[in-house]
C-alpha cells in the first residue's frame, strides 16, 4: 500500500478507535490532556511501523496496547523520578492512587477491563460543566469523535488558533478544577448527563442548520454527533433521555437529502419531497423514541421534540399533519423546558393548526424578547404568518430584516427570496403596488 492510502487507512482506524483508547489511557494516567498525548503517541509509531509492514488484522488492539505500554512506561518514570528525589514517603499515597505496583499486572488486568466504563468516563469529562460551551464541543470532538484541530476549525469556520487554544485551556481548565476522570454518582449525574446531551445536539445542529458560510448543512457534523448518541445509548441504556436525543437525530436527519434542491438551496419542511426521507433513520427514530417511553416517567426534553419530529415522519404527506397534536406537544415541551425558542416554535405550530392569526400572536409577544433581539428565525417566523394573512408588505419587510440577520448565504438567498416573492404578490394586478 502506498504512503497516501496507507495514510487515510490509519486516519480511519484512528477515527473509530481513539475515543477507546484515549478514555482507557486517562483512566490509567487519570489525565485527559496527558492520555490524548500518549495515544498520540501510539498514533504516530502506526504512522511509523504500519507504512512498512501494512495495517495489522486488528489494527485498535494494535493502538490500545502500544498506548497502554507508553502509559505504563511513564507511570514508572513517574516512580523512579520520585525515588531519585528521595519523596517517595511523601508521595506514597498519591502514587498509590496512579499506579500498581505490579505493571504487568497493570497490563493483564486493563485488558480485561469493560471499555465501555472508560467511554463513558470520557463523555463526561470531556462535557464537564466547568468547561465553557465553545470548550466541551472543541474537546468532544477532538477526543470523542477523533477529529484533528483543523477539521474541527472548518466544520465551525473558526480559525485553527483558536480552537487549539481552547482546547488548551480545556485540558489546563480540567487539571486546575481536578476534575475526576470517572462516571458521577446518581445525584450527580443528571446535571452531568444534562451537558453531554446539549453538546451532543450542538454539534447535531450546527450540521443540520449551519449558523454561517456557504453551505445550508454540514452532513459530516450531523454523522458525528449521531455517532456520539448511538455510543452514548449503548453505554447508558436506561437513560431515557438519551434514547430521546437520538431518536430525534435520527428523524431529523432522515431529511437531509430532501432539505436542499439541486442547487444546494434550503427546502422549507413542508415543500419537502418525503419520498427523499431515509425510511432507515425514520425507523431507527421511532424505535429509540419507543425505548424512551417504555422506561416510563414524563418525557424529557429531548423526547418531546422526538415526538414532535415523529408526527412529520408518520405524514406520508405534508397535508395530513397533525399539527393540534404538535401544537399539544409543544405546550408539553413549553413546561418542561420553556424557552423563547420553544415559545417561537409553538408559534408555528399554533399557526398551522388554529389560523396564522393565532400564531401571529404569540410571535408578537416575543418581539421584546432581549435574548430574540439578533435571532433571524423570529422575523422569519412573523415574515412567514404575515404572508399567510395577506399583508404582504409586512411580510416582506420581515424576511429582508431576517436575511440582513443571518450569518449563512443558503439562508440569506432563501429569505431575500420570500421577501421578493411578497413583493411580487403584492403587486399583482388583483392587488394594489
Amino acid at each position: 500500500m502506498t504512503t497516501v492510502p496507507m495514510h487515510r487507512a490509519i486516519e480511519a482506524v484512528w477515527r473509530i478507535e481513539s475515543a477507546r483508547v484515549i478514555a482507557h489511557v486517562a483512566r490509567v494516567v487519570r489525565d485527559v490532556g496527558l492520555a490524548e498525548e500518549l495515544a498520540q503517541d501510539a498514533l504516530v509509531a502506526a504512522l511509523e511501523r504500519w507504512t512498512d509492514t501494512g495495517v495489522p488484522d486488528n489494527p485498535g488492539a494494535w493502538l490500545m496496547t502500544t498506548a497502554k505500554n507508553r502509559a505504563l512506561d511513564y507511570l514508572r518514570q513517574q516512580a523512579l523520578h520520585a525515588r531519585k528525589h528521595e519523596q517517595i514517603g511523601q508521595d506514597l499515597e498519591a502514587l498509590e492512587a496512579h499506579v500498581v505496583p505490579d505493571f504487568v499486572d497493570a497490563l493483564d488486568a486493563a485488558r480485561e477491563d469493560d471499555i465501555g466504563d472508560d467511554l463513558l468516563r470520557l463523555i463526561f469529562t470531556a462535557c464537564h460543566p466547568v468547561l465553557s460551551t465553545d470548550a466541551r464541543v472543541a474537546m468532544t470532538l477532538r477526543l470523542l469523535g477523533g477529529l484533528s484541530t483543523g477539521e474541527i476549525a472548518r466544520a465551525f469556520l473558526t480559525p485553527e488558533a483558536t480552537i487549539a487554544q481552547r482546547i488548551v485551556r480545556a485540558k489546563r481548565t480540567l487539571g486546575a478544577a481536578r476534575v475526576p476522570f470517572e462516571v458521577p454518582g446518581p445525584q450527580a449525574r443528571a446535571p452531568r448527563l444534562a451537558s453531554v446531551l446539549e453538546v451532543i445536539y450542538l454539534i447535531f445542529n450546527e450540521g443540520y442548520s449551519a449558523t454561517a458560510g456557504d453551505d445550508w448543512m454540514r452532513p459530516a457534523l450531523c454523522e458525528e454527533a449521531l455517532r456520539l448518541g448511538r455510543t452514548l445509548a449503548g453505554l447508558a441504556p436506561e437513560e431515557s433521555e438519551v434514547h430521546g436525543l437520538v431518536a430525534l437525530m435520527e428523524i431529523q436527519a432522515s431529511r437531509t437529502h430532501a432539505r436542499v434542491d439541486a442547487q444546494g438551496r434550503p427546502v422549507l419542511l413542508l415543500d419537502q419531497d418525503r419520498g427523499r426521507w431515509d425510511p432507515l433513520l425514520i425507523r431507527r427514530g421511532l424505535a429509540a423514541l419507543e425505548h424512551a417511553q417504555v422506561l416510563g416517567g414524563a418525557l424529557g426534553p429531548y423526547a418531546l421534540q422526538a415526538a414532535l419530529a415523529a408526527c412529520h415522519a408518520r405524514a406520508p404527506v405534508a397535508a395530513q399533519t397533525d399539527w393540534a397534536q404538535i401544537a399539544a406537544l409543544y405546550d408539553a415541551l413549553s413546561q418542561v423546558a420553556p424557552s423563547p425558542v420553544v415559545e417561537l416554535n409553538r408559534a408555528v405550530a399554533v399557526g398551522m393548526a388554529f389560523g396564522p392569526e393565532a400564531g401571529l400572536d404569540i410571535a408578537d409577544a416575543l418581539t421584546a424578547e432581549p435574548s430574540l433581539a439578533k435571532y433571524h428565525l423570529l422575523p422569519s417566523v412573523r415574515g412567514d404568518l404575515l404572508f399567510r394573512l395577506g399583508r404582504l408588505d409586512e411580510a416582506r419587510a420581515e424576511f429582508e430584516r431576517a436575511a440582513a440577520m443571518t450569518r449563512n448565504a443558503r439562508e440569506r438567498e432563501f429569505l431575500l427570496g420570500r421577501a421578493r416573492e411578497a413583493g411580487a404578490a403584492r403587486c399583482r394586478p388583483t392587488s394594489a403596488c
